[in-house]
């Protein structure tokens, strides 16, 4: 799958609830990563940086294989 920015995503549950990030932080995720569309602002990698819906959030860098377009 390819990711580049502008494109909208969601986070993937099932790779992101035991990834090595989630351990190494907080491990409660909070709902809008799942429910809302975040918009790739940058790619360095293995990694997107996602800005998550209109919400005041913070953006988050987040490994691409960890994520799916939006539909």
């Amino acid at each position: 799958m390819t990711i580049k920015r502008g494109d909208f995503v969601h986070a993937v549950r099932e790779k992101l609830e035991n990834s090595l990030e989630v351990t190494a932080s907080d491990s409660r995720l909070p709902p809008y990563l799942f429910e809302t569309k975040g918009e790739v602002m940058e790619t360095k990698g293995d990694y997107a940086f996602v800005k998550f819906g209109r919400v005041p959030t913070p953006a988050i860098w987040l490994r691409i294989d960890q994520l799916e377009p939006a539909k």
